[in-house]
């Protein structure tokens, strides 16, 4: 599909059902993750897919947003070695989201459902699931397909004028 139908046809998804993501697929998904741009081409951002029952058990006591989805990748950054100009601003949650990004659109292109949940600063998630120190929890992108009751949110289609974000200085 080419972009702009996968920038338009790409939507929210709240309610997931039990059907699993193909692992043909979640590699694409992945592979997408691993070519998008980061800083300085550091690529300072680990991924973590999460299928197993007691990978998914944690996930669900730190964070509330997976909504049954059987695969869920957590994108974090990894601040062991990160791109920055000062303490303040490193390079690591901004490549994550970009990271993020890319693979919520290769995943609108299979055909995968999928939806953005932020995840940053969530330290009960990096206890849960061990991560090393330094790698921190940006966004959590849970992935599979649409249950029969899943509801487009009406928030979807709002969108301010363009005129309204946008202007030529």
């Amino acid at each position: 599909m080419d972009l702009e139908t996968v920038i338009r046809k790409r939507v929210s998804t709240r309610r997931f059902s039990d059907k699993k993501l193909e692992r043909e697929k979640l590699e694409k998904i992945l592979e997408a993750g691993r070519l998008a741009p980061t800083a300085k081409n550091l690529q300072d951002f680990k991924v973590y897919v999460v299928e197993s029952e007691d990978a998914v058990k944690k996930l669900d006591e730190a964070h509330l947003c997976r909504y049954g989805a059987p695969t869920s990748l957590i994108i974090c950054a990894d601040n062991r070695d990160p791109f920055s100009t000062d303490e303040k601003h490193k390079s690591g949650v901004i490549d994550a989201c970009i990271v993020a990004t890319h693979m919520m659109l290769e995943a609108t292109n299979l055909d995968v459902d999928n939806i953005w949940t932020w995840a940053w600063g969530n330290k009960k998630l990096a206890q849960e699931l061990s991560l090393p120190e330094g790698v921190e929890p940006v966004c959590v992108l849970p992935l599979g397909y649409q249950s029969e009751e899943n509801h487009i949110s009406h928030m979807h289609s709002e969108r301010k004028d363009i005129a309204e974000l946008v202007e030529y200085i």
